[in-house]
C-alpha cells in the first residue's frame, strides 16, 4: 500500500501501479480519476496540494501534485498523443508497456526505445487551455487561502515539505530533489527582487525521450527564475521576442499555465473559473524541443504547418509557463475561500454552514449598511443601493436580455477628493475579484478593452473586459475630461456600453465578431449623469464632507474587526448564489398594485418604472435572506426608489438641466 504522502510527491507512480494491475483492460483510466478523488475527499486534503496560486513554481517537486485555481483565457487545438506506448531493449528484445497520459515526455528505461510501430501504441486526444490567475482577485481571497492550507499544511507530516510562519509570509520549501540556491521568496518578492533574470541547473531526475521519438538521453539546460506579472514581458531562454503571457488586467502576478485535459473538456469554455489538480510538468526536455522545432523550421517550412510565432506561443518554456496534467477539474461557482467550494451539494457541513450564517443575518446586514453609509460619506440611501448592487447577478437570460443585472450610476461624487478611488478600495476588501477603471480620454483611447484573434500566433489576446463572472468592475467617470475619441476610444465606449447593456463583450475575430456572455458588476461614479448606459442612477448626498479623504476612508477599514470583515465577505458572496422566486398570490397582488399607480399618475410610471421595482425588491429579499417576495419587501421597495426618484429631481430642479 502507498504512503499517505506518495500520492501527492508521486501522483505518476500511483498511476504507474494502477496501469500495471489493470493492464490491457481500458478502465484504468477511470480507476486513476476514482482514487485520486477519493483521496481529496478525505480530511482537509485538498488543502494539503500546494498551489501555484500561492508559491512559485520553482520551489515545487517536478511531477509532483498541485493545483491551481484559474480563468480559461484561450482554448488551443487539440492535440494527439501516445496513451499507451510500448518499449523494446533492443539486446534482450524485452519488451514494456507504459502509459503516456499526464506526461508530456515518454519516459523510457536504460537502453530502451520506442517502438512506434507496435500493435500495443494507443493514440489518445487532449485538449489544452491557456489559464491564467483570476483576473483582479482581490489579495485578501490570496492571503485567506494561502493562511487556510498552510494551517493545514503544517498538521500534515510530510519529509518532502516543511512550512514554517515569518513575521509577514507564510512559505513552503521546496522537495530534497530540486533545491534553489537562494532563500524561499513568495511571488511578490520574486517581482520586486528578480529585476535581472538569473540563471541555476535544474535537475532531470531520469532518462527520457521525446514522445515523438526524436530526442533520446538526457540534458541539463539552464533554468531561468524569473516569475511573470502581467502588463511586462518576460524574456525566455530560447524565445525572441520577449513573451507576453497575455494577462487581461496589468500589474497581474501569478503564473500563466498550460493545462491539458483528458476527459470531459466539452463542459470546459473560455472565461471559466476553475480550480484544477494535476501532475506539474517543468520538464527542460520541453524548452529544447520547442527550441529545435523553431530551429527545424527555418531551415525546411515545409516540415512544420505552424508558424515560427505560433510554435513560440503554444510551446513556451516550462519553467515560465508550467503545464499542468488535470486529474481532476471542477468549475467554481465563486473563489471566496471563506464559503463552501460548492452549495449545491447537499452535504451535512454546507447545509450546517449555510443555516448558521443566516441565523445571524440581520445584524451583518446592519453593521454593513453602517459601515458602506460611512464609505459614501453618510448617505445611507445610497448605502442601501450599493448592498443591492454587490448582490446582485445575472440569474438568467430572456432571448438577448439578462435577467438580475443591476449597474448602479453613483453621480454626484467629489471629482477633486480621489473619492472613487478610495471608495474602491472598500469594495475590494468585500469582494473576491475586481478592477478600477479609470476612464479617461487617454485610457479609451489606448487600451485595450476587447479580445482579439492573433491568427499569426494562432491564440486570443486579452483584454481589458475578459473578466470572470461576478467580477466588479467600478468605472471612474470623475476622469473624464474634454477631448477627442479616436476610433480606438470609440470601440471602447461601446464595448462598455454593450457590457453594461447587454452582458456580452463582441471578441474580435478580424473577419467577424463573437458574443461571449458574461456577468460583471459594474458600478459608475460621476459628477452628473453618467455618459454610459445604467439600471439604476442614484445621486450621492454626503453629509459629512472630511477634511482629509484618505485619512476618513483608512480609518473606517481600520476601525472594522477581522472577524466582522469576514462576516460582510460572506453575506455578498451567499447571497449572491441563492435562489429566489414570487409566489402566485404576491405576484397578483403586485400587479394590482402596479394598476393603481398607474391610475394615480399614468405619465410617470411605466413599465420600465415596474421592472426596476421588481429588481429592487428582488435584491432587498435577498439582502434580508428571504428567497421569496413578501409584501413588506415589496412596499420597501417602492418606498426605496419613491426616495430616489425624489432626490433626483430635487438635484435637477437645483441645476436646471437633467441629470
Amino acid at each position: 500500500m502507498p504512503c499517505v504522502g506518495d500520492w501527492l510527491n508521486s501522483p505518476l507512480s500511483i498511476v504507474q501501479g494502477i496501469f500495471a494491475q489493470n493492464v490491457p483492460n481500458s478502465d484504468w483510466e477511470k480507476k486513476v480519476t476514482e482514487y485520486f478523488k477519493e483521496k481529496l475527499k478525505e480530511n482537509n486534503a485538498t488543502n494539503w496540494v500546494p498551489s501555484l496560486n500561492d508559491v512559485p513554481v520553482h520551489y515545487l517537486k517536478p511531477n509532483s501534485l498541485v493545483k491551481f485555481r484559474c480563468m480559461v483565457q484561450d482554448m488551443f487545438d487539440p492535440e494527439f498523443y501516445m496513451g499507451v506506448y510500448e518499449t523494446v531493449d533492443p539486446n534482450t528484445n524485452a519488451r514494456v508497456l507504459h502509459f503516456g497520459k499526464y506526461r508530456d515526455v515518454a519516459e523510457c528505461g536504460p537502453q530502451q526505445e520506442i517502438d512506434l510501430n507496435s500493435s500495443q501504441t494507443v493514440t489518445s486526444e487532449r485538449q489544452t487551455f491557456y489559464c491564467v490567475p483570476v483576473p483582479g482577485e482581490s489579495a485578501w481571497v490570496k492571503e485567506i487561502s494561502f493562511l487556510t492550507e498552510l494551517v493545514l499544511f503544517c498538521g500534515f507530516l510530510n519529509p518532502q515539505f516543511h512550512a514554517y510562519v515569518s513575521a509577514s509570509q507564510a512559505r513552503v520549501s521546496p522537495s530534497t530533489s530540486y533545491t534553489p540556491s537562494r532563500h524561499k521568496r513568495s511571488y511578490e518578492e520574486d517581482e520586486d527582487m528578480d529585476l535581472h533574470p538569473s540563471k541555476q541547473k535544474e535537475q532531470h531526475m531520469g532518462n527520457s525521450c521525446c514522445s515523438g521519438g526524436d530526442i533520446h538521453g538526457c540534458v541539463e539546460p539552464k533554468r531561468l527564475e524569473t516569475e511573470a506579472s502581467a502588463g511586462h514581458h518576460v524574456i525566455s531562454p530560447n524565445c525572441s521576442p520577449p513573451l507576453d503571457l497575455n494577462f487581461p488586467l496589468p500589474g497581474e502576478k501569478g503564473p500563466a499555465c498550460l493545462v491539458k485535459v483528458y476527459e470531459s473538456w466539452e463542459s470546459f469554455k473560455v472565461n471559466d473559473v476553475l480550480e484544477v489538480f494535476g501532475v506539474l510538468s517543468v520538464d527542460p526536455v520541453l524548452s529544447i524541443v520547442s527550441s529545435e522545432e523553431r530551429d527545424s523550421s527555418t531551415l525546411d517550412p515545409m516540415e512544420c504547418m505552424d508558424t515560427a510565432e505560433e510554435q513560440r506561443v503554444h510551446s513556451p518554456p516550462a519553467s515560465l509557463v508550467p503545464r499542468i496534467h488535470v486529474i481532476l477539474a471542477q468549475k467554481l461557482q465563486h473563489i471566496n475561500p471563506l464559503l463552501p467550494a460548492c452549495l449545491n451539494e447537499e452535504e451535512s457541513k454546507t447545509c450546517e454552514f449555510v443555516s448558521n450564517f443566516m441565523s445571524e443575518l440581520s445584524p451583518v446586514r446592519a453593521e454593513l449598511l453602517g459601515f458602506l453609509t460611512h464609505a459614501l460619506l453618510g448617505d445611507s440611501l445610497a448605502a442601501e443601493y450599493l448592498i443591492l448592487h454587490l448582490i446582485s447577478t445575472v440569474y438568467a437570460r430572456r432571448d438577448v436580455l439578462p435577467l438580475g443585472k443591476f449597474t448602479v450610476n453613483l453621480s454626484g461624487c467629489p471629482r477633486n477628493s480621489a473619492f472613487t478611488e478610495h471608495l474602491y478600495r472598500l469594495i475590494q476588501q468585500l469582494v473576491p475579484a475586481s478592477y478600477h477603471l479609470r476612464m479617461s480620454i487617454e485610457s479609451m483611447n489606448h487600451s485595450r478593452f476587447i479580445p482579439h484573434k492573433d491568427y499569426a500566433a494562432n491564440r486570443l489576446v486579452s483584454g481589458l473586459l475578459q473578466l470572470a463572472s461576478n467580477t466588479s468592475l467600478v468605472i471612474d467617470e470623475t476622469q473624464l475630461e474634454q477631448g477627442q475619441l479616436d476610433t480606438a476610444g470609440v470601440h471602447n465606449v461601446t464595448a462598455l456600453g454593450n457590457l453594461i447593456t447587454w452582458q456580452k463583450v463582441d471578441y474580435d475575430f478580424n473577419y467577424h465578431r463573437m458574443e461571449f456572455p458574461c456577468n460583471i458588476n459594474v458600478l459608475i461614479t460621476s459628477e452628473g449623469r453618467s455618459l454610459l448606459p445604467s439600471d439604476c442612477q442614484v445621486h450621492l448626498q454626503p453629509q459629512i464632507i472630511p477634511p482629509n479623504m484618505e485619512e476618513y476612508m483608512s480609518s473606517l477599514l481600520t476601525a472594522v474587526l477581522p472577524s466582522v470583515l469576514n462576516k460582510f465577505r460572506i453575506y455578498l458572496s451567499l447571497l449572491r448564489l441563492l435562489d429566489y422566486s414570487i409566489s402566485d398570490e404576491v405576484t397578483k397582488a403586485v400587479e394590482e398594485d402596479f394598476v393603481e399607480m398607474r391610475k394615480n399618475d399614468p405619465e410617470s410610471v411605466t413599465a420600465d418604472d415596474l421592472h426596476k421595482m421588481l429588481l429592487v425588491a428582488r435584491f432587498l429579499s435577498l439582502s434580508a435572506g428571504q428567497t421569496t417576495l413578501s409584501r413588506e419587501r415589496w412596499l420597501r421597495a417602492k418606498q426605496l426608489e419613491a426616495l430616489r426618484k425624489a432626490r433626483l429631481q430635487q438635484q435637477k430642479c437645483v441645476n436646471g438641466n437633467e441629470l
